[in-house]
């Protein structure tokens, strides 16, 4: 019997060896993913934030230009009805 028993014992040390394998590689993989998560939210933060920051730059170059070609149109209609 203890011949018997010896294979048997070996598929068992062999399954716990695996499930001990493939939890260490599912917590691995969850590891990552809860990273890639974290990364991803705060990327889209930041971008969210430099995107703010270009509107209210554009707002500010569209009003500048709309300033600097009102000057320049009231100079020009000075000259001319002047």
């Amino acid at each position: 019997m203890a011949g018997q028993e010896d294979p048997v014992q070996r598929e068992i040390h062999q399954d716990w060896a695996n499930r001990e394998y493939i939890e260490v590689i599912t917590s691995s993989i969850k590891k990552i993913a809860d990273f890639l998560n974290s990364f991803d939210m705060s990327c889209r933060s930041r971008l969210a934030t430099l995107n703010e920051k270009l509107t209210a730059l554009e707002r500010r170059i569209e009003y500048i230009e709309a300033r600097v070609c009102f000057k320049s149109l009231t100079r020009v209609c000075r000259t001319f009805f002047v």
